[in-house]
């Protein structure tokens, strides 16, 4: 075609002008950027060489005020298959990518055909809506508050890697996780569980080993399933909370030499109770099989979903609240607070939480009600003696005095 005197602008065989500009590679593909259009952003054809070689300057200048960023041409499909999975996966542990995964798919699903830098305000709003409408996807709130966020965190990655500007979710109301509140059992509703629990039969003795000891050590169901038999010192009455175990199938397992945080790694000492218990399953399970796993049967770790049907069976026969597994875990923390009144402190230790703060963020409910005792032993300990008649001269308003001396002498 034609070129013009104007730079990047052209003329075509119709006799209209146009600009053609590079804008430099994209960062995912490699390719020159080109934008390429016959109008200005109005919508209104370019008349003169001129106007086309206006427009073409500023779309340079835009870009060159986003510092080369390629938005111009990456679909949200492209940036996440890219630039933000990759990351993410790196990133986290691989239960989490695991189990974000289908979340991730329905991103993708949403907004993968659009360029990312064609997202509006409007898209995300809608979003946001569908999540929660029972017209739409119907989510749990705590479902719908983690799909918003990643979206939100996808956008800022691209914000920090230079592919947008700005993130356009922040302009839209973030989802509340609401409350979520985790059932748990009492000491009274673990011990009508036990009791319907019978231990001559080798499977129903590997059920009441594995219950009692997450009710009794408040680790969380992965570690659970990844400790070993190694985990415990038997002389000094401990054990070593240092693995998670990531489960796809009873042959395709990893036992993860790690925790959730780094305060996940951690040793419980384990009461006389818990001891004698284990060792009673050791020896039982040797008779069967050869297993490094505590909680096996067969000689493979048990699987999350093992462990929830196991509480369900039982809950449903000792007729207590079915809790999932990692209520077993709350229920610990329970059995601490109200029964034993151990310290914020010994309770954080116990748990693999980094701090106190984070003890009390997720169970400071738990301590309702256990000042009861406190409350019955402050009764009576002040004693009560007011004096016969006023040491005071009253001045104040005159109709609450004469009210005050009219009660007095009543009295």
């Amino acid at each position: 075609m034609p070129k013009t005197n104007y730079a990047d602008v052209y003329i075509d065989g119709k006799g209209q002008f146009y600009y053609e500009v590079s804008l430099g590679t994209d960062k995912i593909t490699g390719k020159r950027i080109k934008k390429k259009a016959r109008k200005a952003e109005n919508g209104k054809k370019f008349e003169t060489a001129k106007e086309a070689f206006i427009e073409a300057i500023k779309i340079k200048n835009d870009f060159l005020q986003n510092n080369g960023y390629s938005d111009y041409t990456i679909t949200y499909q492209q940036f996440m298959d890219n630039v933000f999975i990759p990351f993410y996966e790196a990133e986290v542990q691989a239960s989490t990518y695991d189990s974000r995964k289908p979340m991730i798919e329905i991103l993708k699903k949403r907004f993968g055909k659009k360029m990312i830098r064609d997202i509006t305000v409007q898209d995300v709003q809608h979003f946001r809506t569908w999540l929660l409408s029972k017209k739409g996807a119907n989510y749990s709130q705590g479902y719908a508050s983690l799909a918003f966020g990643t979206l939100k965190r996808t956008l800022e990655f691209a914000v920090n890697m230079q592919y947008l500007t700005s993130n356009i979710a922040n302009k839209v109301k973030p989802i509340s996780k609401g409350k979520v509140s985790v059932e748990y059992w009492t000491r009274e509703d673990f011990e009508k569980v036990i009791s319907t629990i019978c231990i001559d039969e080798y499977y129903e003795h590997l059920c009441f080993v594995m219950l009692w000891v997450y009710f009794n050590t408040g680790v969380r169901v992965n570690e659970g399933c990844a400790l070993w038999w190694n985990s415990i010192n038997w002389t000094k009455k401990e054990m070593r909370v240092n693995h998670m175990l990531l489960f796809k199938s009873k042959t395709n397992w990893e036992r993860q030499n790690y925790t959730k945080t780094d305060a996940g790694n951690r040793i419980i000492t384990l009461d006389d109770d818990t001891i004698q218990i284990l060792k009673d399953w050791k020896k039982r399970q040797a008779i069967v099989c050869q297993s490094n796993f505590i909680f096996s049967y067969d000689g493979a770790p048990m699987q999350k979903s093992t462990i929830s049907r196991i509480i369900e069976r039982y809950a449903k026969l000792a007729n207590v609240p079915k809790i999932q597994a990692k209520g077993l875990r709350h229920s610990h923390a329970s059995y601490l607070i109200n029964e034993i009144n151990a310290s914020v402190l010994v309770i954080s230790k116990r748990l693999g939480h980094s701090s106190p703060e984070i003890t009390l963020k997720h169970y400071a409910h738990l301590w309702a009600g256990v000042d009861k005792e406190i409350a019955l032993d402050m009764t009576g300990r002040i004693k009560i003696e007011t004096a016969k008649k006023t040491m005071i001269q009253f001045n104040g308003n005159q109709a609450i005095k004469g009210s005050v001396s009219r009660t007095v002498s009543k009295t």
